[in-house]
């Protein structure tokens, strides 16, 4: 499934329960939405190679891994997801805290082209990479961390930013409520962005 389109409405998801893609890493139908984000621009970009062995799609994944700043962020993260770490023996940039390697590759990531889609604000899809990588990565991160960004991934998906109050208000509430109730207050945070009439 492709991502949303800019402005649609947020769907719950049937696993869950939550908005779709916001219930990744934990639940399964959010977290193939999530990789479908990566693996749909893979898929694209490979067909458009003619690229028909395993061999020929870890030399281009070698390829690209090896020049992000020349590719659209999502082919940079599929590229990665098909090379395996050297030092850990896991997807290359997705090892354990402190694999040397893998943290190199994750840094490389972010110099690939990030493109705002028409409609969006500034830095839409800078938003869109971030999220994807740290719920992609939950490892990696703190708890709270984690749970901003991956309720937030269905907001930046439909295109919306959340201004610099809406942030900071969502990360107080992170911080300060009690945990039984943060994922209810932070939708709630959500759907009140959503209601704003600016993108």
């Amino acid at each position: 499934m492709a991502r949303p389109a800019v402005g649609a409405a947020l769907r719950r998801c049937a696993e869950c329960g939550g908005y779709e893609y916001g219930g990744a890493p934990d639940c399964g139908a959010c977290r193939e939405l999530v990789d479908g984000i990566i693996e749909d621009e893979w898929a694209v970009f490979v067909q458009q190679w003619g690229v028909v062995t395993s061999q020929d799609a870890v030399a281009l994944a070698e390829m690209v891994a090896a020049e992000p700043d020349r590719h659209d962020w999502r082919l940079v993260d599929a590229a990665l997801d098909r090379l395996v770490c050297a030092e850990c023996g896991s997807r290359l940039s997705r090892g354990p805290v402190g694999c040397s390697a893998c943290d190199l590759a994750h840094g490389f990531r972010y110099a690939a082209i990030e493109t705002d889609r028409p409609g969006v604000p500034r830095g839409n899809e800078h938003g869109i990479r971030v999220n994807v990588s740290v719920v992609r990565r939950p490892h990696v991160t703190s708890a709270n961390e984690l749970l901003a960004r991956r309720l937030l991934l269905p907001l930046v998906l439909v295109g919306r930013l959340p201004t610099t109050e809406e942030a900071q208000r969502m990360s107080a509430l992170i911080k300060n409520s009690p945990p039984a109730q943060r994922v209810h207050l932070i939708e709630q945070a959500i759907e009140a962005a959503l209601r704003r009439q600016d993108l």
